[in-house]
């Protein structure tokens, strides 16, 4: 099993002497924050148009109401312009002492064919070690650590005077419309020396992680316009090829004979230092044996470091609605991931001269840009993360991993600039059989103890950290900013 590279700074605290007592503390509030979790899954928080805006409302006035209960005295429920509720709670630093912001999100996913999951999305149920429900692990656990851990030491926050301003997000999984203006508007109540984002994965059930880098995001839709209108395919085809037939040939220039991405001026990261068994690539990925992998080099490489490409919905008559015509028009969306390091708006200009150089001859190309996200890499040796380090070790009992992400958390870039001061911490609950945004999600129970566990001990080691006023303003970053977000 692969064990963090970066050694640990001499100055961090060694932790593990104070779990013994924090953990006992822990066991005895575990059974009411699990019942909390459920009753949060219950509500269908699903922040996207065409969906009740009215349970989103109802999942943030539950999540304050958990803050509250969590001993933080200035809470509230707020929002920007045709943005969704989110949740702020917040107790200030005394003269000299950091403050930690501690994000998460409560909206969710759309649920997709609910006749697809074992038991009900919103109705949260226990089989085994894991709890199952839509939210459950992405992203209402991380509303609940981030509760959790102030349960078990806010009165010590308190008494030391570290700061804690928590901000807890309603338009996530939506791709985080509002999120810029939101965070300029209250700034100050969210200004931080450190910032927790509990949005992520750990490496393997009983191996904690911490995220240091994350894919960045570009995405498009292409029309390829092959006729006027549509004709008889018996008496007019042959000469003539379809749309769809033409965006099929379009679509196949995108990737090399080897699955790896065709387009020329995507960068690519260096390789990570760890990598992982296949057959756990396909196990978590849910690709059968027999069926070949894309790209060259390391599992984590073609997963972290570099571009993936997919086609991710076409637009076309169904097969029900089918007749016997030359379709005139096609329509796909298409999702490039892309390196850390790479400028999203050269990766957008890159993809769309791609597409014009091999448009199939006679037709017409009509490209409408959509989201675009930056990358994000940390640096591997800064206190907070020396911090983060101890507190996960401590609490797992085994050293974190430093992983990537295939995702997009673009947000983060937001973050970076608006407080640039801040270090910020990449963390999460989910394992990798967790099946965030699919069918049957579901929280390890286990996974999400220890979770706990490690963010009270970073909580309540925070004071070792250098405190004062952190920076506000905008400023250059090893992330810059995003259009949209996204989620992982």
């Amino acid at each position: 099993m692969p064990t963090a590279d970066a050694p640990r700074p001499a100055a961090v605290p060694d932790l593990a002497a104070d779990v013994p007592a924090l953990r006992a503390r822990l066991d005895s509030l575990l059974p009411a924050a699990i019942a909390d979790l459920e009753d949060l899954v219950r509500i269908p928080s699903i922040a996207f148009d065409g969906y009740d805006r009215a349970e989103v409302r109802r999942s943030a006035e539950a999540v304050a109401e958990l803050l509250r209960g969590a001993g933080l005295p200035d809470v509230r429920i707020t929002s920007v312009a045709d943005g969704a509720p989110a949740v702020i709670g917040r107790r200030p630093a005394a003269d000299g002492m950091p403050t930690v912001m501690l994000y998460a999100h409560h909206d969710v996913q759309p649920t997709g064919d609910p006749d697809q999951w074992s038991s009900a999305p919103f109705e949260p149920t226990r089989r085994g070690d894991r709890l199952y429900g839509r939210g459950a692990a992405d992203d209402k656990a991380g509303v609940i650590a981030h509760v959790t851990a102030l349960r078990l030491v806010g009165e010590e926050l308190a008494a030391a005077g570290i700061g804690v301003s928590v901000f807890v997000e309603g338009e996530e999984e939506a791709g985080s419309p509002t999120f810029r203006p939101f965070i300029e508007a209250h700034r100050e109540d969210l200004a931080a020396d450190v910032i927790v984002v509990a949005d992520s994965a750990n490496w393997s059930v009983g191996t904690p992680a911490l995220t240091t880098s994350l894919r960045g995001l570009v995405d498009l839709t292409v029309t390829v316009h092959a006729l006027d209108h549509a004709v008889h395919s018996g008496m007019f085809g042959g000469p003539a090829l379809d749309a769809l037939t033409q965006l099929g040939r379009l679509i196949a220039t995108l990737h090399d004979e080897d699955g790896s991405v065709a387009v020329d001026g995507l960068v690519q990261a260096p390789d990570p230092e760890v990598d992982m068994p296949e057959q756990d690539y396909r196990r978590d990925a849910s690709v059968p044996e027999g069926l070949e992998l894309a790209g060259t080099g390391s599992i984590t490489s073609r997963l972290w470091t570099k571009p993936a490409l997919s086609v991710i919905g076409i637009d076309a008559p169904s097969v029900q609605q089918a007749s016997n015509t030359l379709v005139p028009s096609a329509r796909a969306k298409l999702s490039l991931r892309i390196a850390p390091g790479q400028d999203p708006e050269a990766a957008m200009s890159a993809l769309i001269a791609h597409l014009e150089a091999h448009t199939p001859r006679g037709c017409r190309l009509e490209i409408a840009r959509g989201e675009q996200g930056r990358p994000f890499l940390a640096p591997a040796d800064t206190p907070a993360m020396g911090l983060a380090r101890s507190a996960f070790a401590a609490a797992w009992g085994t050293d974190p991993v430093d992983t990537g992400l295939g995702g997009s958390i673009p947000f983060i870039a937001d973050l970076l600039e608006v407080f640039p001061g801040a270090e910020v911490l990449v963390t999460g609950v989910e394992d990798p059989d967790s099946r965030a945004h699919g069918v049957d999600e579901s929280l390890h129970l286990g996974e999400f103890a220890r979770v706990c566990l490690a963010e009270a001990l970073l909580l309540r080691a925070a004071g070792s950290l250098q405190g004062g006023a952190p920076e506000t303003s905008a400023a250059t970053s090893q992330t810059a900013g995003s259009e949209t977000g996204e989620g992982a």
